[in-house]
C-alpha cells in the first residue's frame, strides 16, 4: 500500500556550530513524488499559499486563483505538515482519491455502416434502435429546432473520438482541452479518447450529427467540447476533476455532463480528514462555474442505493490504495458531484421508463430521470437484450452501453435544446425549467425488485425519490 499521509514532521538534528551553537535542520527527507490540494482561505488568493509550497520543498504545476486553489508536487515526505501555516487553509495528497467512471456496462459493439443520408433523425440507419430518442420525443423537438451552434456542451469525461464520422463535425476544438493532472492541455492529441469510449459514448448521445450515418444525437445542431479528466489507467483525480470546472467555465460553456465520481470512496464525507479538503475545492470549483453561468449535470450512480439515507458502504475504497472499509454514510458525506448545491442529478430508466434496476436514487437527490437503458427487465435479470442498452458512438462505429451515465447526457441534451430555444435563460432558470417539463413518474407499488437483489422502494408523490420531476423531454423544453 502506497503511503498516502504523513504525520509529523523529520525531527532536527542540533549541530553546533563554533561557539554559538546555532541549530540547524538537514534538508528534508525525500520520497516519491505526490500530488496535492493546497487551498488558501475561502475568498483568499494563492499568493501565500504559493510560497509556503515552495518552502516546503514543493512545485506549483497548477494555480487557480479564481477559487484560491493550488495544485502542487512534492517529494518531500514531511509536505503536507510543512506547508500548512499562514495563506494556508488545508492541504491533501490525492494519491489514491483517482476514482474511475461511474461503473457502466458496455453489452456489444455495432458494427459501423453507411447509408443514405438524410436530414430526417429517422431516417438514420440506426434509428430503429434508438428508442431512447422517441421516449424522450427528440423527432417532434427537431421539427422546431436541432440546437444553436453557439451552445457548446462540455463532455467531462475520457476525451473524444473527433474522427468518428458522426461527430467529426460535432466538436469545438477551441473548447477542448486535457486537464489530467489539474494542468490545462490544448493538444488535440491530449484530449482525445485514448484507452477509453466513454466519452465518445456520451457525446454522440448529446450531438451526433444527422447526416446518414449511424445514429441521432438529442441536440445535433449544438458542440461538444471533450474536457478530458480520465487518464490512461482510468481513474479521474480530484485535480482534473477542478480543473475542469473551471476550464468550462471559463470558456463559455453552459453545460457540463458528469458522468463518474469524485474520490474511489465514492460518498465524500467532509468529517473525514482525508476527503475534506477535496470536498472544499470541488465545492469551491463548482460555485465557481455556477457563478459564471455553467450548469453541471451529473450522473446519480449505478450502486442502486437510496442517497437520501443512511446506509453502509462496503465496496469503497475501489481502487486498491486503502483496504476496503465498511462506513455508515450518513448526512455528513456526499457523492459528488451528483449531492453538491446547484447540480442537476439524473437517474435512469429503460425501455418502459422504469426504474433501471442499477441506477442509484433518493428523494430529494434526484431532480430528474433520462434513458439509461435496462438489458434485464424483459425476463427479470435473467438473461440480457443487448438492444435495451443506449445505442451510441464509439470509436471505429457504434456500441450499446447502459448506466446513469447514459441517461445524463440525455438531460444535458435537453438542456442545450431548452437553451438554444430560450438563450436567454440563466443557470437556475434552466434547471428549473428541465424540471417543470419533464414527464412525471410514478412510483411503483410496493418494494420494486426488477432483478433478483436489486430491491428498491420508492417514496413521494408526483415528485420521488426514483424520477425526481420526471424523465426529462426534448419537445416540451424548445416549445
Amino acid at each position: 500500500m502506497r503511503n498516502h499521509k504523513v504525520i509529523g514532521a523529520a525531527s532536527a538534528v542540533a549541530l553546533a556550530v563554533g561557539l554559538i551553537g546555532t541549530a540547524v535542520a538537514p534538508a528534508a527527507a525525500a520520497g516519491p513524488e505526490h500530488t496535492y490540494l493546497v487551498l488558501a482561505p475561502q475568498g483568499a488568493n494563492t499568493t501565500a499559499a504559493a510560497k509556503r509550497v515552495a518552502s516546503a520543498g514543493g512545485t506549483v504545476v497548477a494555480s487557480y486563483d479564481q477559487i484560491g486553489v493550488l495544485v502542487a508536487t512534492s517529494t518531500n515526505t514531511a509536505f503536507e505538515s510543512s506547508v500548512v501555516g499562514g495563506g494556508v487553509q488545508s492541504v491533501a495528497s490525492t494519491d489514491g482519491l483517482g476514482t474511475t467512471l461511474i461503473d457502466d456496462e458496455t453489452i456489444e459493439v455495432l458494427d459501423e455502416s453507411a447509408l443514405e443520408a438524410s436530414g430526417d433523425p429517422t431516417a438514420e440507419p440506426y434509428w430503429s434502435y434508438q428508442w431512447d430518442m422517441e421516449q424522450i420525443d427528440v423527432p417532434e423537438a427537431h421539427e422546431v429546432t436541432t440546437g444553436d451552434p453557439s451552445v457548446v456542451v462540455g463532455v467531462l469525461d475520457s476525451g473524444i473520438d473527433w474522427t468518428h464520422p458522426d461527430l467529426a463535425s460535432q466538436v469545438a476544438f477551441d473548447q477542448s482541452a486535457s486537464c489530467l493532472g489539474g494542468v490545462v492541455d490544448t493538444d488535440p492529441a491530449a484530449w482525445k479518447n485514448t484507452t477509453s469510449s466513454h466519452g465518445t459514448h456520451v457525446a454522440g448521445t448529446i450531438a451526433a450529427a444527422i447526416n446518414g450515418v449511424g445514429i441521432a444525437g438529442v441536440a445535433p445542431g449544438v458542440k461538444v467540447a471533450s474536457v478530458k479528466v480520465v487518464n490512461d489507467d482510468g481513474y479521474i483525480y480530484p485535480e482534473a476533476a477542478v480543473c475542469a470546472y473551471l476550464w468550462a467555465a471559463d470558456h463559455g460553456m453552459p453545460i457540463t455532463n458528469n458522468s463518474y465520481y469524485i474520490d474511489p470512496w465514492e460518498f465524500n464525507c467532509v468529517n473525514d480528514p482525508r476527503q475534506r479538503p477535496v470536498w472544499q475545492a470541488v465545492q469551491r470549483a463548482l460555485s465557481y462555474s455556477q457563478s459564471k453561468g455553467t450548469l453541471t449535470i451529473a450522473s446519480a450512480g449505478n450502486s442502486n442505493v437510496d442517497l437520501q439515507h443512511k446506509f453502509i458502504d462496503d465496496g469503497s475504497p475501489n481502487d486498491g490504495s486503502y483496504p476496503v472499509e465498511d462506513r455508515t454514510i450518513t448526512g455528513a458525506c456526499r457523492d459528488l458531484p451528483a449531492e453538491a448545491p446547484g447540480v442537476v442529478t439524473v437517474s435512469a430508466v429503460g425501455p418502459t421508463e422504469a426504474k433501471s434496476y442499477y441506477s442509484s436514487y433518493g428523494q430529494g437527490v434526484v431532480d430528474v430521470t433520462a434513458p439509461g437503458g435496462d438489458t434485464r427487465f424483459r425476463t427479470n435479470g435473467a438473461v440480457s437484450t443487448i438492444t435495451d442498452a443506449v445505442l451510441s458512438t464509439v470509436p471505429g462505429g457504434y456500441g450499446w452501453s447502459q448506466g446513469t451515465s447514459m441517461a445524463g447526457p440525455h438531460a444535458a441534451g435537453v438542456a442545450a435544446l431548452a437553451l438554444s430555444a430560450h438563450p436567454d435563460m440563466k443557470v437556475g432558470q434552466l434547471a428549473s425549467f428541465l424540471e417543470r417539463t419533464a414527464t412525471p413518474l410514478e412510483c411503483p407499488d410496493g418494494v420494486y425488485e426488477p432483478r433478483p437483489g436489486y430491491a428498491a422502494t420508492c417514496t413521494g408523490g408526483e415528485r420521488n425519490s426514483f424520477y425526481g420531476a420526471g424523465n426529462v423531454n426534448a419537445f416540451n423544453v424548445v416549445q
